[in-house]
């Protein structure tokens, strides 16, 4: 009989392609969020980084993004700045500072709108000095006006937050006919939110 090894394997298939990472949020810590992703790969979790510096309004984003998600980082600082007073949150600080949006895995080309929810979670999250739990995990489309918008990949994302141990995710409440693909022993393990705007999401989050 033949017993396979890790270093057979790494012999026959080479070096790995992907690593997954532990995305996992560190505790405590304001101004990051959890975003679920869809890949070709499959789900996937990244974390969304928002700081800011001295600086006069301007805003960076960086990690190996396309064009959606740095229009989406526009839409979020935008939603933010409109609802400021709400939010508890002094105007000044947008005249008086630069913001800067990461996603790490750089390596790894990212695109599309499903990050917009967290980005303005995480941004939110810097500016009232409040972290989002490291157990929580979301993904949707956010409009300028705080909708949530419906995204793709729900299953995949379902899976990805499970893998890390993600305990609660909040998704758009349109993608609710996608919870119909996922095995209810899966489920059952993850209290699954349904969002229709930025003020449910504010709720959950903090």
């Amino acid at each position: 009989s033949l017993t396979v090894t890790k270093d057979m394997i790494f012999e026959i298939k080479g070096s790995e392609k992907y690593i997954e990472e532990d995305n996992l949020a560190p505790q405590d810590v304001s101004g990051i969020a959890t975003a679920l992703a869809w890949t070709s790969i499959g789900g996937e979790t990244l974390l969304v980084e928002a700081n800011m510096t001295k600086g006069k309004g301007g805003i960076k984003l960086t990690g190996s993004l396309g064009d959606v998600m740095k229009e989406s980082v526009d839409v979020a600082l935008t939603y933010v700045k409109n609802n400021s007073e709400k939010l508890g949150i002094n105007e000044a600080v947008f005249h008086e500072n630069d913001f800067h949006i990461h996603v790490p895995s750089g390596a790894t080309p990212k695109d599309g709108p499903s990050a917009g929810v967290t980005m303005m979670t995480a941004l939110i999250s810097l500016l009232i000095n409040k972290p989002v739990p490291n157990t929580l995990a979301m993904t949707g489309e956010a409009s300028l006006r705080g909708r949530v918008l419906p995204v793709g990949g729900i299953k995949e994302k379902v899976l990805a937050a499970r893998r890390l141990g993600v305990t609660k995710i909040l998704i758009p409440d349109r993608n609710k006919k996608d919870l119909e693909d996922i095995p209810d022993n899966l489920l059952e393990k993850v209290d699954v939110v349904l969002c229709n705007s930025m003020s449910q999401v504010i709720s959950e989050a903090f």
